[in-house]
Parts: structure tokens; C-alpha cells; sequence
């Protein structure tokens, strides 16, 4: 079996063992081509992230930078700019030839709350190698928003992966003339680009910036905030903005994304020399989104926006980012948007789904 394994996969690998869990794993964190993975009832507030480096445990790592435990039990604040380590619920015993990767959900990437999976070993953020056995960990650093979790949060996910899966331009260049991946030109160089608009139609509203002092968000509170309260909206009335060193932005891309079924697809980086300026990518494409097998006609890409050290100045159509297209080992039971809870479905732009539809 080659590929990224689909969500019948996963439910074997559970019944090998392979993948542990404790309380078990429930059918709301099976994913098309993802598993959630939930977060456990102890935090850890450390002096700065951390691997655990080579023949390291990060229990024992933790011992060395922990400032003091936090209790999730009865749910608790994880404060703008601290760093914190959560052991998570789940664990793994992965076959030799079975890797994974990690990544934010898109709700916590558009909270610009940094949240990475590290294992004991570890020398990457959110990278598990093959035959990997060992508990799992979320360093979580909310960089916008104080946040109020819970032991059970879905944080980030896990992608499972067995040989090499990733397309070719070549190849994906075929898969583009075969089923248009993307409504209009493909820009293909190391994955498919794709770029900022900055030309909504019937609007100069293009994006929102996170103001700098705001109240606490509670993850379990879902369409409650008034967006007013927490970003401020950035206009364009001719086709570029600049961006604020240090500001934290929601954009949209020009593009309209499919992810067919028999793929998934990661976000990655285009290249540093374009600019100043990070897209965070909160990263996992599931097979069905933008796609009409699962009731898409195309989804935008929402961009997770940060300037670095000078204002940069930000036009539309600039390439920022570039998608990774992997084969799926199987196509999966369910596809995204497809009778599952699917937030992003044919989306714009968009905040994540704790606020209000704006101007409501």
C-alpha cells in the first residue's frame, strides 16, 4: 500500500494497535485522510519550544524548561505569547514502513495559534518517522488570542503516509489537463502556486487583521464572537496593502483550490526570497474539498498572514505559497464536506468558525 491511508485505514491501524489512545479514539476525529488528535489534562507552561533532539525523552526535556503545570480539567487559559507543552490522549506504534506528518487544524491556524506535535527523538516539528513508537505531545504558543481549552480539543491532526506519494510537476501537470485543479492558469513549480486576491469582487474589504488586545476565546464556543471585537478589517482600493511588521492577517488566495478524491494535498511555502512575510499555514487538503463529488465548486485557500521585520508591500495575484499533491493509498469511505462536519467547504474568505457571519 502506497500513499497517504485513507480513514478505513486508520480504523485498522486502531484495531493493530498502532495507533493507541486513551480514552479510545472517537469516529469524530477520523478525518478523510487525517486523524484528529485530542489534547490531554495537564499543560505544561515552559521558558521557551523545544525538540527533544536524538535519544532524548521529552518528559525528560520538560523537566529541564517547565515553569509550572496547568490543570485542563475544569478547562483553562493558555495566555498570548507563552509557550506551552499538552501531552495528547493518543500514542503510536507505527510499522516500519509508515511515516507521518502533523499539522494545525485550519480553525486553530486562523486563531494564529501555533500548534505543533513533537515525540520523543524528535528533531522536526511535527515530522514522525517511520516505525515511530512513543507518546505524542502538542507545543501550542497562541500568538494572537488568549484561549480557553479543554482536555478532548482537536487542536492539530495526523496524516499517515507509506512510500513516496508525492506527485512530480509532471505529473501533476497531467492531473491539471485531466481535471482542472484550480479554476484558471496553473502555476506549477515544486507544487502547485497559488496567489493572494486582493480584487474581491463588489467589495475592497480583503482581509482582517487580529487586534492587539482582546479578551480570551473560548475553542468550544462556536459562531459566538462578534468578529468587531477581535480583527479589524483591511481594505484595498487598488489591489495591494501593506503589511504591519508583527501583525497577524486572514487572507484569501485568488485561486480556487479542487483536492479530487483519489489525492490530498499540503500547503507549504513558495519561497523565502518573495518577501518579508510568513503564510502560516494551518496545512492539510483532504480529498473532496473544492471538488463537486463532495458537493465543492472550488474552494479559496485562506492564507494565515504574518510580516516579519520591515512593512511589505503585498499585491494582488502575488504567488505566496504552492500546494503539495499526494496520491491517497486508497480513496477514502467519506470525502471532505461529504456528510461530515466540514466548516470550510466551499469557502471564501473567511474567519474560523468560533465568529459570527461579519456584520450580523
Amino acid at each position: 500500500m502506497i500513499g497517504v491511508l485513507p480513514d478505513m485505514e486508520l480504523k485498522a491501524m486502531m484495531d493493530r494497535g498502532e495507533i493507541a489512545a486513551d480514552p479510545a479514539v472517537i469516529d469524530a476525529q477520523v478525518q478523510p485522510a487525517s486523524l484528529d488528535l485530542r489534547l490531554g489534562t495537564v499543560a505544561y507552561r515552559v521558558r521557551a519550544s523545544f525538540l527533544a533532539g536524538h535519544g532524548a525523552r521529552v518528559s525528560d526535556r520538560l523537566a529541564e524548561f517547565q515553569m509550572h503545570e496547568v490543570n485542563l480539567s475544569g478547562g483553562a487559559v493558555l495566555e498570548k505569547g507563552c509557550v506551552y507543552v499538552v501531552p495528547l490522549m493518543e500514542a503510536l506504534d507505527l510499522p516500519d514502513e509508515v511515516q507521518a506528518v502533523a499539522n494545525a487544524k485550519s480553525s486553530t491556524g486562523r486563531l494564529d495559534l501555533l500548534t505543533r506535535t513533537i515525540t520523543d527523538g524528535g528533531t522536526e516539528f511535527d515530522r514522525i518517522p517511520p516505525g515511530y513508537t512513543g507518546p505524542l505531545y502538542a507545543e501550542i504558543c497562541p500568538r494572537s488570542f488568549s484561549v480557553l481549552v479543554r482536555p478532548g480539543m482537536r487542536l492539530n491532526q495526523i496524516r499517515f503516509r507509506a512510500g513516496q506519494a508525492v506527485l512530480s510537476d509532471g505529473e501533476l501537470s497531467k492531473l491539471h489537463d485531466d481535471m482542472p485543479l484550480v479554476n484558471g492558469p496553473a502555476v506549477i513549480d515544486e507544487g502547485l502556486g497559488f496567489s493572494v486576491d486582493l480584487r474581491l469582487p463588489d467589495t475592497t474589504l480583503v482581509g482582517y487583521r487580529a487586534k492587539p488586545h482582546t479578551g480570551v476565546i473560548d475553542l468550544d464556543n462556536i459562531g459566538h464572537y462578534d468578529p468587531a471585537e477581535f480583527w479589524e478589517e483591511v481594505h484595498a482600493r487598488d489591489g495591494h496593502i501593506i503589511l504591519d511588521p508583527g501583525a497577524f492577517y486572514i487572507l484569501v488566495s485568488r485561486e480556487a483550490v479542487h483536492i479530487p478524491p483519489d489525492y490530498a494535498a499540503e500547503m507549504a511555502p513558495y519561497l523565502a526570497m518573495v518577501g518579508e512575510f510568513r503564510v502560516h499555514y494551518a496545512g492539510f487538503f483532504d480529498p473532496g474539498f473544492g471538488h463537486d463529488a463532495a458537493g465543492g465548486t472550488g474552494s479559496r485557500g485562506v492564507l494565515e498572514v504574518r510580516c516579519h521585520e520591515a512593512p511589505f508591500v503585498l499585491e494582488h495575484g502575488q504567488i505566496v505559497g504552492r500546494l503539495i499533491y499526494e496520491r491517497m493509498a486508497a480513496q477514502p469511505a467519506q470525502l471532505y464536506g461529504a456528510g461530515i462536519a466540514s466548516n470550510y467547504q466551499g469557502q471564501g474568505l473567511k474567519l474560523s468558525k468560533h465568529f459570527a457571519a461579519p456584520n450580523t
